[in-house]
């Protein structure tokens, strides 16, 4: 059969059917209640009355994996990337108190390479099942000539609902609220364009070469460690209800940040109210071997380092102080580190204040 004019200008439609096919396994595996119909159509289909919801509420992000993807092609190692695609997504949805209920990938490449596509789609079929989400559907874009051969970029979007009376917006924190922080599995997904430069400047190291700060890891597996998804530990301690306050159905919890780009000095502000500050002790929760290294190797301040990369926490928890421990033993029995990193106080300048970043150098 002579081939199509369309292969002949790079878009093999042959090759995207089969990749539809080998997807298809890690795809149902995220199935879950509510989804009416997955991918093949024109759009998927998802039923909120089927989730048990009375007065929900949408919550909807997106997000990419950034730079990382460099590292993850320049090493052929694909199989992870995809969970941090969909821990970008779905940490944003669960700070707010939303449950998320199902995801769609964007997969964008110059030539299909179905091997690489199918573990890359895999990898977010992994998260999905950690977040207890679904992958309805996805877009798989085979653009010949806007991507250097065997480039790629990935992108998701999650939708998530919680019950009205249920959102978690930060707006009841106040002075004397308790301040957790829940561990991060490393540099998660920002910050890469940094830890690219570092690592191809400091002599002596590559991505194939041993990790200093993980010597029984390569440099690459050590960076590319996916995001942590904090959905299940959350979902579980928002069930703990609060003890101050007239409204007694609320969550203990008042407030979350999910700690990406920006680092704490960005994120924790965009829950605080106008009139109180977030005051953290830098000694309170350990600054991973990871963090130390690129401030070494990177001589990098402390401060800049904070604005930058998430330092070890990778989500801030600002909880009632009359069940701040309740919290944390939920956390911790759901298989999170967890630290008291701080409370919130009067705002008098600055919306965070991290003491002692002196012990970072």
């Amino acid at each position: 059969m002579k081939e199509s004019a369309y292969k002949q200008a790079g878009v093999d439609i042959d090759a995207a059917d089969e990749l539809i096919e080998r997807i298809k396994p890690h795809i149902r595996k995220t199935n879950r209640s509510g989804v009416v119909s997955g991918i093949g159509g024109f759009g998927a289909l998802f039923d909120l009355k089927n989730t048990g919801f009375k007065d929900p509420v949408l919550v909807s992000s997106t997000d990419g994996v950034g730079t990382k993807i460099k590292i993850a092609i320049d090493t052929n190692t694909h199989d992870t990337i995809g969970i941090d695609c969909v821990a970008m997504c779905v940490n944003d949805i669960i700070v707010q108190g939303a449950e998320p209920l199902f995801f769609l990938d964007y997969f964008a490449t110059g030539k299909l390479e179905n091997d690489v596509a199918e573990k890359v789609i895999a990898g977010v079929a992994a998260g999905c099942l950690q977040a207890g989400c679904a992958l309805i559907g996805g877009e798989t874009a085979e653009m010949p000539g806007l991507y250097a051969p065997g480039d790629y970029d990935l992108a998701g979007f999650a939708v998530g609902a919680a019950e009205r009376d249920g959102l978690i917006d930060g707006k009841n924190i106040k002075e004397g609220d308790v301040i957790l922080g829940l561990a991060s599995s490393g540099v998660h997904s920002n910050g890469f364009s940094l830890v690219r430069k570092i690592i191809s400047t400091t002599q002596g190291y590559t991505l194939e070469g041993k990790a200093p700060f993980e010597p029984s890891k390569s440099m690459k597996d050590a960076v590319l460690a996916p995001t942590r998804i904090y959905v299940k530990p959350v979902l579980e301690a928002i069930k703990i209800k609060g003890k101050s306050g007239d409204n007694n159905n609320r969550a203990s919890i008042k407030g979350m940040a999910h700690i990406t780009g920006g680092g704490l000095y960005e994120n924790i502000p965009r829950i605080l109210p106008d009139d109180v500050c977030a005051h953290l002790d830098a000694k309170s929760w350990e600054f991973l071997p990871v963090f130390r290294w690129l401030r070494e190797a990177g001589k990098l301040q402390p401060a800049d380092m904070a604005r930058t990369l998430n330092c070890g926490i990778g989500l801030v928890v600002v909880v009632e102080p009359e069940q701040a421990d309740a919290v944390k033993t939920s956390f911790e029995k759901s298989g999170e580190k967890v630290y008291t990193i701080g409370k919130i106080t009067k705002r008098d300048g600055a919306e965070v204040i991290i003491d002692n970043l002196e012990t970072w150098a």
